[in-house]
């Protein structure tokens, strides 16, 4: 069975060019935890820590409900499709966030209006995709 990724290497992405925001913003909680919420938990608390794969998955099984014995099996049949990567997360299309994704794959939250997204968008080391859009042009 073919395994597909969704991480980046030595990547920053940008904030959508239609999100509303010109600073970041926390994701509001509702009633229960948006994947917003709980990407933006992970990340924020753990920069460095986890891939894209790790993320996407984390917020797959905890809104499906998986047990613990279930994740292995679960992750290896989550990753035989393609999944949207994190371009098409809410926190880079709406909520105003970068992500930088270092030489292992390893990703950080980087707020928009900030020094350090202003340091990654210009910077020559690494590849700078874009976000994708909340709308179609």
């Amino acid at each position: 069975m073919k395994i597909h990724t969704t991480n980046y290497y030595d990547t920053f992405i940008t904030v959508a060019e239609d999100c509303p925001l010109s600073q970041a913003e926390v994701p509001p909680v509702k009633k229960e935890k948006s994947t917003a919420n709980i990407q933006y938990e992970l990340l924020a608390d753990h920069p460095y820590t986890y891939t894209s794969d790790d993320i996407l998955f984390t917020v797959f099984a905890q809104k499906q409900g998986l047990k613990k014995q279930e994740l292995a099996a679960a992750r290896e049949l989550f990753f035989s499709k393609g999944q949207a990567c994190f371009r098409a997360s809410p926190l880079t299309k709406r909520y105003g966030w970068g992500v930088h994704f270092d030489h292992a794959g390893k990703m950080a939250l980087v707020g928009l209006g900030s020094p350090e997204y202003q340091n990654y968008i210009s910077s020559k080391n690494i590849t700078i995709v874009k976000a994708m859009r909340q709308s179609k042009k």
